[in-house]
């Protein structure tokens, strides 16, 4: 018999689980991220109750914490908007949970209906409105937790310097 076989090797095919990783607490790639923004949506139970809507301004509430990120939980009435930003040095998900978002770049206009997931990189810029005559729900998953938000002139582009929100800054899309 040969010394080298496969069972050897590898070990009992039934003893396979011992190979695979334990599944993590908290998620740390931006499929899991994504996946944790799909998972939240989908528990009304865990973000409905926390809704409130302000006509005066934009209304938030942090919703988790992890290792290095955050989920926040906001509420948009008609008209509502985040005004042109980036997120410093964070990359984000957007998951609108209830009603219609608009989202306007440099490059174009998106409007996301209910269940649309954004996933964007450090440094990119949008606004985010509702233009809708409907209130709206939306989830933001921020990796590493929002920090900075710096808001842009809504005449410069996408390579113009940004004005700076500063530290501790309240999400804004």
């Amino acid at each position: 018999m040969n010394s080298d076989s496969d069972l050897q090797i590898a070990g009992d095919i039934l003893e396979v689980p011992h190979l695979l990783q334990p599944p993590r607490e908290h998620p740390a790639t931006v499929a899991e991220f994504a996946g944790l923004a799909r998972s939240l949506a989908a528990d009304r139970s865990q973000w409905a109750p926390l809704v409130r809507y302000d006509a005066t301004t934009r209304w938030y509430h942090r919703l988790r914490t992890g290792p290095g990120y955050e989920v926040w939980l906001l509420s948009w009435v008609p008209g509502q908007g985040s005004g042109l930003h980036d997120h410093g040095d964070s990359s984000g998900i957007l998951t609108v949970l209830e009603g219609t978002l608009t989202e306007r770049t440099p490059r174009g206009t998106r409007v996301l209906d209910a269940g649309a997931q954004r996933v964007f990189a450090p440094g990119y810029a949008h606004d985010v409105v509702n233009d809708s005559l409907d209130g709206a729900v939306s989830l933001h998953v921020y990796h590493p937790g929002l920090t900075r938000m710096p808001m842009h002139s809504p005449q410069c582009s996408a390579a113009a310097a940004p004005r700076d929100a500063g530290a501790g800054a309240v999400p804004a899309g």
